[in-house]
């Protein structure tokens, strides 16, 4: 079906764009792939732009002299007929036999533009439609935006998008893809890093519960007895040398008292340390000082938790800190869950698995103290060394100027949604490769449910409608009206009972 015919312009037809005239109106959308047949081969190319042309309007003096005549420029000329829609196209590569070139030769103008053939659009941006993650179809063509596993995890990916925009949702129709594979497609392991139990509700669906397991975060435990000096200085600044070796000498102590008792907890070591009397003070307060601030987290126990061997590929974790108030605490959490997953991985005892962080930008933040920062050396290594371990990232945040550019940058595939903040669009358009500026601009119009995936996923931009979940709703996405309604009701039975029991 012909949808239009190149046209001559000033900048064009070039090798990386052209325009058409549209002759097919309701047939054609900003963002669909259209082809034309050159020598070379067929151009599979993207609308970026649709504009309206009329050449009776093209001169403002002459409009403006028959609007203060009192004329009618419609009654005194057929303009109707000189009204036209023009595509602008940008040319994304061609097919050449089996081989997918750039194009080193423009299209001539008359050439027929028509829809690019599904086979086309499903190798071009390298969709996996037998084993691929379903995340939707593609926005203005029925093709499912099957992606594949490893092109669109091994190198890392991000989510990134305003508050509202769909972040969650896209991320439930990600893990639901990632539990629902068969074993001989390949399963990893998801772990969730979930700051505000936003998918806890995996664990009531009937669909997935058998393979959903929650850790609250108040019952996770760090246990310290293998711990050195250089492990407590992830949560400080660095001791000073007299102090590390104090510390080192106590810890080291400690492993013989309870060589044959088991492991000890942080209690036993600021006893320990506090009844050292060969110690000085002044090197001994400060240490002391810095453990019992830890000790005040009620964090570090006699053991670990949770048991992070256990794991299963297919099966997901959520890690839901909702329950917790201090940030120090969860991201203490984060450090502690991301580098025993890391160091078991490397020693082959877990399956390869997806690291999800929510709230990405609070955990790996860009500019700020290490106190304030804990997790973030620990994400910022799993983005650079993990694909060689087949450990992947999935950062997620609505915030991505504040997200550490180091963790961003090494992840290859960025899924875009709705992005209104001038500062974040900008910082995007500077870490995702393949954005035009075209692209950026669409961005911040993008509705709910709507996103572009740029980068090693799929090789162009391509816009995408995310499919429905098949989980259920969570109960805490019930609306404002609803909730303040629910709390008026509570609220009103709370003082009945209150007024009956006095």
């Amino acid at each position: 079906m012909k949808l239009g015919t190149v046209i001559s312009t000033m900048d064009g037809p070039s090798t990386t764009s052209f325009e058409f005239v549209i002759t097919e109106k309701e047939k054609v959308l900003k963002g669909q792939f259209v082809s034309v047949e050159t020598k070379e081969g067929t151009i599979i190319a993207r609308i970026d732009e649709i504009i309206k042309t009329n050449r009776y309007f093209e001169a403002p003096d002459s409009v403006g002299e028959y609007e203060k005549s009192g004329a009618s420029i419609n009654d005194l000329f057929p303009v109707a007929r000189w009204e036209f829609l023009v595509g602008k196209a940008e040319i994304l590569g061609i097919f050449a036999g089996n081989l997918i070139t750039r194009s080193k030769y423009p299209p001539s103008p008359g050439a027929e533009v028509v829809p690019s053939e599904e086979n086309k659009v499903v190798k071009f941006l390298n969709l996996d439609m037998e084993k691929g993650i379903d995340l939707g179809t593609l926005e203005y063509q029925d093709i499912p935006a099957k992606i594949n596993l490893t092109r669109l995890l091994q190198k890392h990916m991000a989510v990134l998008a305003m508050s509202g925009a769909g972040k969650s949702y896209l991320a439930t129709v990600l893990f639901e893809e990632l539990m629902d594979r068969e074993e001989k497609d390949g399963r990893v392991a998801i772990i969730v890093l979930d700051p505000h139990g936003e998918y806890t509700s995996f664990a009531q669906d009937r669909k997935y519960l058998k393979k959903v397991k929650i850790i609250k975060g108040n019952d996770v435990q760090i246990c310290i007895h293998d711990f050195t000096a250089r492990s407590f200085e992830q949560f400080f600044d660095s001791f000073s040398p007299a102090q590390a070796l104090a510390l080192d000498r106590t810890l080291d102590s400690l492993r013989k008292d309870f060589k044959d008792n088991g492991a000890f907890g942080l209690d036993n070591l600021v006893k320990k340390l506090d009844s050292e009397d060969s110690i000085k003070s002044n090197v001994k307060d400060p240490i002391l000082s810095r453990l019992r601030s830890l000790k005040r987290l009620k964090l570090f126990g006699r053991f670990n938790y949770p048991n992070l061997k256990d794991i299963k590929a297919g099966n997901l974790v959520i890690v839901d800190m909702s329950d917790l108030l201090n940030q120090r605490k969860r991201q203490i959490i984060a450090a502690s869950i991301a580098g025993n997953l890391f160091t078991e991985r490397q020693k082959g005892k877990v399956p390869p698995f997806v690291l999800v962080v929510e709230e990405a930008h609070n955990f790996a933040p860009e500019k700020t103290r290490k106190e304030n920062a804990i997790s973030k050396q620990i994400i910022e290594k799993i983005a650079r060394e993990g694909r060689k371990f087949y450990a992947s990232l999935c950062l997620i945040s609505q915030r991505p100027i504040h997200l550490s550019t180091t963790a961003l940058s090494q992840c290859n595939t960025h899924i875009i949604l709705r992005v209104t903040n001038p500062y974040d669009l900008d910082h995007i358009s500077r870490t995702s490769e393949g954005l035009t500026r075209e692209v950026i601009s669409t961005i911040s119009s993008l509705r709910t449910g709507e996103a572009v995936i740029v980068g090693e996923a799929v090789g162009y931009p391509t816009f995408i409608k995310v499919r429905e979940r098949k989980s259920d709703e969570p109960s805490h996405s019930k609306s404002l009206e609803k909730a303040a309604i629910e709390f008026s009701k509570n609220k009103e039975q709370s003082d009945k009972d209150l007024d009956a029991f006095l």
